[in-house]
């Protein structure tokens, strides 16, 4: 029963075959079987199948080739938008301008995605999940015609897979999982769970590529920099302020 969550692979190549349709909204309908805060469902996933605008949302995932190459990209959203129109039409007044709703919602929008995830590679199909997708937050609003009250938080290209590659490795189970509480790592307990992924051949690679010390460093200094990480979160709280999840008062 637990075989498409351990075979789960990230798949990047795709074959030109169309999802069909009838499938397709049985995967976005187990989606939205998600649990979901307080029922309220405040999600929305845009489904983009068009050529020309998937080459427009494209340059918004840095040009990674299967935006364009997978039949369909699905990008979720954390969405108050509807929420806050049927509160408003039925005379009642939302209060959901702030960070937290903002947080809500997207915990809502990635339930629903690793949902649509599981039931597609269930189904045969594979998934890619885009990590860009808060990076270029503001870029994905205008090519999608988002309206204040919706940000997107993943999106997840999809289609039949071309390609079969090897499981990415894991940390063991003991690395990520405390018992009643939580217990802080010693340094040896450090080295035992990093050592099989510091061991991969691959990753010794990168490291040898890159003229640098460890596998740490690529991650720090080429990966996931910190200039970076500053650069990315300013302009998200600037879209977050803008799409109106900004209000603390």
């Amino acid at each position: 029963m637990f075989d498409t969550f351990m075979n789960h692979r990230s798949i990047r190549k795709y074959k030109s075959d169309p999802v069909p349709e009838e499938l397709l909204r049985n995967i976005l309908e187990a989606g939205t079987r998600a649990s979901t805060t307080g029922n309220m469902q405040v999600y929305s996933v845009i489904v983009t199948t068009d050529p020309s605008l998937k080459a427009e949302l494209a340059p918004c995932h840095f040009n990674q080739p299967m935006v364009v190459e997978a039949p369909v990209v699905l990008t979720f959203c954390a969405d108050f938008n509807r929420f806050n129109k049927w509160c408003t039409l039925r005379g009642a007044k939302p209060g959901y301008d702030n960070f937290l709703s903002f947080f809500t919602a997207a915990i809502d929008a990635l339930l629903v995605a690793q949902n649509v995830c599981v039931a597609a590679e269930d189904a045969g199909l594979g998934i890619c999940y885009l990590g860009t997708t808060t990076y270029m937050a503001g870029d994905i609003i205008r090519v999608l015609d988002l309206p204040g009250g919706v940000v997107p938080v993943t999106a997840v290209s999809l289609g039949y897979p071309d390609e079969s590659p090897e499981l990415t490795d894991r940390l063991p189970l003991e690395a990520v999982i405390h018992r009643e509480k939580y217990r802080n790592y010693s340094d040896g307990e450090i080295d035992k769970h990093y050592q099989n992924k510091e061991l991969i051949t691959s990753n010794q690679d990168f490291v040898k590529e890159n003229e640098l010390p460890s596998l740490a460093h690529v991650y720090t200094n080429v990966r996931y920099k910190k200039e970076d990480n500053i650069l990315f979160s300013k302009t998200l709280i600037e879209v977050l302020e803008k799409q109106g999840f900004m209000n603390h008062q």
